[in-house]
Order: structure tokens, then C-alpha cells, then sequence
């Protein structure tokens, strides 16, 4: 089709490129994650600068449920990143959660703490936004991050920045993605320095939206993470990410030369991956993420796994869906 339309020309050019690295049944998977974890790492901008990744607390509080710790974390030279860290009362050591959170105020909605009446809204109005304290109630530590241009991490310490600060990063050869990624991977390591309440033989990584997607990019990443679950974030690029408008921290340059979406499962795999998503989610459609699942299933039976993953649909829209995440995760034994 000829056409003027340079947006229309881009985004035609993309859905007739097949991506370079794409599993494909027969493929040999362990020589695969080899070659796909370099190019992925690449992508994202990664390695960043290193540092001894050091943790300073800054208050442990008593709450009724468990106790508090918020600290911070030095993760490349002068950046430090807010953390909270919350142990179930009466264990000597307990499983992690790691509490992604998405675009929105900052980590404290993760946390259930909102500051103003907004706050209390978005965690009213989004089902399950307040992970931290719903894994406490599954008898595990939460850990929670402040995700780059979030929050406190954010150009006016509240909401987003992202837009901006992705330009910067691009400019540098890095991605906002691989940041966080880079910052969650350092926490880990810091905290399991530090905190020996917390068994790191155990981890679920989870969050929805933009925390979805930073928790399947860290599990791509990180073979600690023993469980994914990322909600309203798994989708393909052609579908979600390029059909629409989405935020800036979304796009890693180049990505979709080499990748879909669902290609990536097979750096997670066969660790256990369960993925939610909305019948009714307009930025994440449902028809391709149930496409996109096929290729999942077939990397995981590659890689001798087919129970390990999962596709869980809630009814409505671009919400959490912690219910149906943390269902299907017991019944894989998480």
C-alpha cells in the first residue's frame, strides 16, 4: 500500500518485519536464551554504573500485621532509590514478594497509604492497587520499590515524569526499562545482604501495568525471580505498543527488530509465569494477548514446562487482577 501517511508507512513497515530472534517451534532453546539474553540485554541499556549497591535504613516501624522498614538503596554512583520492606509478624524467615508499581502517584499506593483523597481513590477505584499489604496476608514479605519517574523518584516527587526522562535516557544509550530493571536487581541484592527475614529461594515478582511490564522484563532478567505475575502489561508490540499512544517508558529502541512481546517468555521459562489481562483492557486488547499466550505455550512445552504458565482473563478492564493472579499461583504450588 502506498501511502503518504509517515505514521501510517511506520507502523505498516513494523507488522510486515518478522522480528529476527523470534522462537519458533523447533528452535533450540537453550542456545536461544543464550543469543536472546545478550540482545535483550543490549537493548535495554544495560549494564548501567556500577556500585556497591548500599542500604541505609531510615525507619522500621511496628504495624499490626507486620513490621515496616523503609529504606534506601544506592544502585549506580549517587542515585538512590526508596524502598519498603514489609515482614510478616512471627516468622524467622518468609517468602518475597516484589510490588511493581505502575503508573501513578508513587510506591505508597502500593503500599495502601495513600496521602490525599486522589490516593485513596486510585486504590478504591483499581482493584488491588495495595499489593504490598495483600502479600503480607499471604505470609510473605512485600518489598516495594519506587520505580524511576514515579513518585519520589519523579521530577516533582509525586506522580510521573517519565516522557522526559526517557528522551535523556535514549540520548545516553540507555532505556527507562532497563533502569528499573538494573534498580530492582540491585534492591535484591541488597536486601538479601541484609535482611534475613527474607528467603530468597522464593520469589514472586507482580504488578500491573507499567509494573506489569517491569516485572516481565526483570524475570527475563533475573533468575531469582522464581514466580511472575504481571497484569494488564503482556500483550505484542504491534498490537499495544505501537497501535496506540502509550507512555515513552514503554518503548526500548530497536526491540521490535529482534522480538514480539511473548518471545520473551522464554528467557522466564520454565520458571512459573501467569499472566492476567481485561476482556475489556483498551491499551493491552485481549484478542492479541490470547495470541500472543499460543507462542508462550509453545515456548514453555519447549522447554518442558506447560504447566508453568498460564493466562488468566479477568471480566473487566485495565485493572489488577490479584484474585485470579495469586489462584492460579497456589495452584502451581507458589
Amino acid at each position: 500500500m502506498k501511502t503518504s501517511n509517515s505514521h501510517v508507512y511506520e507502523y505498516e513497515n513494523l507488522k510486515s518485519t518478522k522480528p529476527l530472534l523470534s522462537f519458533e517451534e523447533g528452535t533450540d532453546l537453550t542456545a536461544w536464551k543464550k543469543e536472546a539474553k545478550a540482545k535483550l540485554t543490549e537493548l535495554l541499556g544495560l549494564p548501567l554504573k556500577e556500585c556497591e549497591p548500599k542500604l541505609e535504613i531510615e525507619y522500621k516501624k511496628e504495624q499490626e500485621d507486620c513490621t515496616e522498614y523503609r529504606f534506601t538503596v544506592e544502585t549506580e554512583p549517587d542515585y538512590l532509590v526508596p524502598c519498603h520492606l514489609l515482614v510478616p509478624k512471627g516468622v524467622e524467615k518468609a517468602p518475597l514478594t516484589i510490588c511493581l508499581s505502575g503508573h501513578g502517584s508513587g510506591m505508597h499506593i502500593a503500599l495502601g497509604a495513600p496521602k490525599n483523597e486522589a490516593d485513596q481513590k486510585s486504590i478504591d477505584g483499581w482493584i488491588h492497587r495495595a499489593m504490598a499489604p495483600r502479600a503480607v496476608k499471604e505470609g510473605r514479605c512485600a518489598l516495594v520499590i519506587e520505580a524511576r519517574n514515579f513518585g519520589e523518584s519523579s521530577l516533582e516527587g509525586i506522580g510521573t515524569s517519565c516522557t522526559e526522562a526517557s528522551k535523556i535516557a535514549i540520548l545516553m544509550g540507555r532505556t527507562v526499562i532497563g533502569e528499573r530493571v538494573w534498580d530492582a536487581m540491585k534492591i535484591l541484592d541488597a536486601v538479601a545482604e541484609n535482611f534475613s527475614e527474607v528467603d530468597m529461594t522464593d520469589i514472586v515478582c507482580t504488578g500491573n501495568s507499567g509494573g506489569g511490564t517491569a516485572t516481565y522484563y526483570l524475570a527475563a532478567m533475573d533468575e531469582r525471580i522464581t514466580a511472575a505475575a504481571p497484569s494488564c502489561s503482556v500483550c505484542s508490540y504491534e498490537a499495544s505498543i505501537a497501535a496506540m499512544p502509550h507512555c515513552l517508558c514503554n518503548h526500548i529502541p530497536s526491540i521490535r527488530k529482534y522480538f514480539e512481546m511473548p518471545d520473551l517468555a522464554g528467557l522466564i521459562a520454565p520458571r512459573k509465569l501467569v499472566i492476567a489481562a481485561g476482556a475489556e483492557d483498551k491499551i493491552f486488547p485481549i484478542e492479541p494477548t490470547k495470541q500472543g499466550f499460543e507462542k508462550i505455550k509453545l515456548i514453555y512445552k519447549a522447554a518442558g514446562a506447560e504447566n508453568n504458565c498460564a493466562l488468566e482473563v479477568g471480566e473487566k478492564g485495565h485493572l489488577n487482577y490479584a484474585d485470579q493472579l495469586w489462584k492460579k499461583l497456589h495452584e502451581m504450588g507458589v
